[in-house]
């Protein structure tokens, strides 16, 4: 029996290998094959990118460059936003919190991230539950979030602030793998 296990095991992680092989690439249902890949690089180089010249690089038409852009766009493989230095658009205060958690992670995870100061959420490993990324106008704006908004969600247990002093990079370049 234990040496069906991990027959099985070998034979998923041979078809796992395959795929990624391939140059295709699953996302909660969205693959991606090589072309698509080489796409979402292109536009993470340049969001503004004309199609034209994606479908140059890529080696297809225009048209077909925009259907498979809206296509990974409607799957939420990507989204195409400016982003912005907050300092520059009349947000003063950024920190990054800790959250730890009693009970359900996913619920408090949702109560942040229906907060708009809350720009990023992730549930982690470690000595926090959750990290959580604020952007906020002042000081002030930044202790109300915390203190009357973040703590008074049920289930947090506690908070740990990490306030930024400057924002040195701040790039969305990973590419693909």
């Amino acid at each position: 029996m234990h040496s069906d296990g991990v027959a099985s095991r070998s034979a998923d992680q041979r078809d796992q290998r395959a795929e990624k092989d391939s140059g295709r690439y699953r996302n909660g249902g969205a693959q991606l094959d090589a072309v698509s890949l080489a796409i979402v690089e292109q536009l993470q180089e340049d969001g503004r990118r004309p199609y034209a010249a994606i479908g140059k690089a890529v080696g297809l038409s225009e048209a077909a460059v925009r259907q498979r852009v809206q296509k990974l766009l409607d799957q939420g493989v990507m989204q195409i936003v400016a982003v912005t230095d907050p300092l520059t658009v009349g947000f003063r205060r950024q920190a990054m919190v800790g959250v730890n958690v009693e009970g359900d992670v996913e619920s408090v995870a949702d109560a942040l991230t229906a907060m708009s100061e809350c720009e990023y959420v992730v549930m982690t490993a470690g000595s926090f539950d959750l990290m959580v990324e604020i952007v906020c106008e002042d000081d002030d704006h930044l202790l109300e979030v915390i203190n009357t908004r973040i703590r008074a969600v049920p289930g947090v247990r506690s908070t740990e602030s990490f306030v930024y002093l400057k924002l040195k990079k701040q790039t969305y370049m990973w590419g693909t793998r």
